[in-house]
């Protein structure tokens, strides 16, 4: 009975091409959802999400209390008692040294946002070094948006040339919609639970994109293999076969990184609690679209079978002159 992993199925005969159609409605509304909670209420530069400083402006300082450890939980108490919006408090260098980021409220002028925040960091810590002060104005943080998002429409782009480089056009059209599909429904989760949207969420994202599309491959080049294999085979039969034959690496794969985003989630603290959860709700999201999304594609638009057929291993027995 032990490793417990004896107790999953080796072999699996789920019919998922016979939900295809009830996960794609299923889908289309999740899509639909998403982008009403991401781009409603229209407004720059974020729109629905809660933009962070690196897209909304704010102020960098960087503090030092050598020779004695920074309390990283003081400072960020003290900067949420003075309700400075968006607050993101990190280890820099030595363990005496912190990164401190906030925003400055509105109606105020950021240089006396700075000395009111030395002020009260300097009484709650006792002496204080700080090393520097920057501001980052909208102008700065409309181009990191900007920038962020040409990333993930590119990351996309170059997904839907390896694929197509890699299989047929009709693979590389299933893949893209699933990218497509995971970005939007983790966008929609970050807009529901008010996640700070941030150029760390935009690694998050990346993260996802590159995770979903390597499953989406196995899936794939299974199935590349069994069309050349079963050629009488009809296609909702292969799609089925070649997702039941990765199952169990998939699931496997998918529940190893959430259980250690999980830990992460528990003991990385408040600055890396969302980006745990979004990888997390994405990894579950990308394994759910390589079946439901990518590979229904395939039967929707048809693909074209090799004329070559599967060249079968010899036995291990076999002694070759």
């Amino acid at each position: 009975m032990w490793p417990l992993i004896k107790l999953l199925p080796q072999k699996t005969n789920f019919r998922f091409v016979a939900f295809a159609k009830f996960a794609a409605v299923l889908s289309i509304v999740a899509v639909i959802a998403s982008l009403g909670f991401t781009l409603i209420p229209f407004k720059p530069p974020c729109a629905g999400l809660t933009c962070g400083i690196d897209f909304q402006g704010g102020t960098v300082l960087e503090i030092s209390t050598a020779p004695r450890a920074v309390d990283l939980g003081k400072v960020r108490a003290t900067l949420e008692d003075m309700q400075m919006g968006d607050v993101q408090v990190q280890a820099f260098g030595a363990p005496s040294s912190a990164m401190v980021r906030f925003q400055t409220p509105p109606g105020e002028v950021a240089a006396q946002t700075v000395d009111r925040v030395k002020a009260n960091i300097s009484e709650s810590l006792g002496q204080v070094t700080f090393a520097r002060a920057d501001v980052v104005g909208p102008k700065v943080s409309g181009e990191l948006f900007r920038s962020g998002i040409i990333a993930l429409l590119l990351a996309i782009c170059l997904m839907l040339l390896y694929i197509w480089f890699r299989f047929e056009l009709q693979f590389g059209l299933g893949a893209v919609m699933a990218l497509f599909h995971d970005v939007i429904l983790v966008f929609g989760i970050i807009a529901v639970a008010k996640f700070e949207f941030n150029l760390t969420t935009v690694a998050a994202i990346l993260t996802i994109i590159g995770y979903s599309m390597n499953d989406t491959v196995v899936v794939f080049d299974r199935l590349r293999e069994n069309l050349r294999k079963y050629k009488r085979m009809p296609l909702r039969e292969v799609i089925d076969l070649s997702i039941n034959e990765t199952l169990s690496r998939t699931i496997i794969t998918g529940l190893t990184a959430i259980l250690a985003l999980g830990g992460l989630a528990v003991f990385g603290g408040p600055t890396l609690f969302g980006m745990s959860l979004i990888l997390m709700f994405g990894i579950a999201i990308g394994t759910y679209s390589s079946i439901y999304v990518a590979a229904p594609v395939i039967l929707l638009w048809g693909v074209k079978r090799g004329e070559e057929e599967a060249e079968p291993l010899p036995p291990a027995t076999t002694v070759r002159p």
